[in-house]
């Protein structure tokens, strides 16, 4: 079929061409001397997008979920008490790598529809009078659902109790695309992969390792090799790796956050929440709804859309990859068959969010959900253009 494949799953995402190209070169010696300067650079753009001056980068050949994995290794003991949240497919993962661990995990079941209430973190810990709980695990954006819970008033609930438990947070679908704070919300790790907003392809995990996480590893007994973060860090500072690093990927790291850099984080920031009201208008010119249920909570990477009673979002999927390369995110879980999920985030502008939600509007009147045809269409692009004239105005 002629034509580029839109993959709009919020992950992976789409990898730029400068990306493709900077990836695209002779492998180098991994403990040849050009390493240290090309790390070095990695990591100064990485603390900057994760805002941190405090932060220790760390890299693992690996997925998001390997982050999981060296996050929970390095921080906690077997028969360690952990309080978690099952808001969704992902958060629900990330607690049962702590439960493989035989941590005693104290995972509460939300609805999937909304984000970790502040106020249930504060009364969670308050009334742990002994301090048994050790981290909160928390994942910032819900890739199931398109829920955003607010990590800075998590981190205040934590303060207010005077609790010294760990706050550890799965960034994976909102880094560099969803304002996150390391340092002014005092995160203790955070984790991400390449894949999303960092525009790569899948394969490197990358975390931020706060000083008392770091302080946390050199007590914890939990067997490791791989995963112990602290040979890790030890030899980056040195600008290599105790394992064979992927260097290629190094590359393309590099010149994502140079890309990142270049546009500004604020931009950035401010492009995904443009591009993904878009969407969101189109969604409510469609007469569906959103499935995340407070408009505090959406989330600027994805947008979840709840199907109509009697029919099944896999109908939606395959005709949109059947008839027009359109790739969309299925339900997860609980979802299946209730939700589609519109990726709208890395390297993405104005017209491919256009493109996309045409794709949508006529995938959902083949699966046979009635929609007005150019609704969504004409509603997100109302928003975009009367965005583009706001900013040539101010600016």
């Amino acid at each position: 079929m002629p034509g580029r494949h839109f993959l709009q799953i919020p992950g992976p995402t789409n990898v730029p061409d400068r990306i493709l190209r900077a990836m695209d070169r002779p492998v180098p010696d991994h403990r040849g001397p050009e390493l240290p300067a090309l790390v070095a650079e990695v990591v100064a753009g990485l603390r900057q997008v994760f805002q941190t001056a405090r932060g220790e980068i760390v890299l693992f050949p690996a997925s998001g979920t390997g982050a999981w994995e060296a996050t929970i290794v390095n921080t906690l003991n077997p028969g360690d008490h952990v309080l978690a949240f099952n808001i969704g497919h992902f958060s629900h993962m990330f607690a049962d790598v702590a439960r493989r661990y035989g941590a005693q995990v104290d995972e509460l079941d939300l609805p999937w529809d909304q984000g970790v209430p502040a106020s249930l973190v504060g009364d969670r810990l308050a009334a742990d009078k002994s301090h048994t709980y050790k981290a909160v695990l928390l994942v910032h954006n819900e890739t199931s659902t398109g829920v955003t819970s607010d990590a800075r008033a998590i981190r205040e609930a934590i303060d207010a109790t005077g609790h010294p438990a760990l706050l550890l947070v799965d960034t994976v679908s909102s880094f560099g695309s969803i304002d996150f704070r390391f340092d002014d919300w005092g995160i203790d790790v955070a984790l991400t992969g390449t894949q999303k907003g960092l525009m790569l392809p899948p394969g490197m995990a990358v975390l931020c390792v706060g000083p008392r996480a770091l302080a946390r590893a050199e007590q914890v007994t939990t067997p490791r090799y791989f995963f112990d973060w602290r040979p890790v860090i030890a030899e980056m500072q040195r600008g290599y790796f105790p394992y064979t690093p992927p260097t290629l990927m190094l590359y393309g790291l590099r010149e994502a956050v140079r890309m990142l850099q270049e546009e500004g984080l604020p931009q950035v920031l401010a492009r995904h929440l443009r591009l993904a009201e878009g969407v969101r208008r189109a969604v409510k010119a469609w007469g569906l709804q959103v499935l995340c249920k407070n408009p505090t909570e959406y989330s600027n990477t994805l947008t979840a859309v709840r199907m109509p009673e009697g029919t099944d979002s896999e109908a939606v999927l395959e005709a949109a990859e059947t008839h027009f390369q359109l790739s969309l995110g299925t339900g997860l879980g609980r979802l299946r068959g209730r939700v589609f999920r519109i990726g709208h985030l890395g390297a993405l502008n104005e017209l491919e969010v256009l493109a996309t939600v045409a794709g949508v509007e006529m995938a959902l009147a083949l699966a046979g959900v009635r929609v007005p045809m150019g609704a969504g269409v004409a509603a997100c692009q109302k928003f975009l253009m009367e965005s583009f004239l706001a900013r040539i105005t101010k600016g």
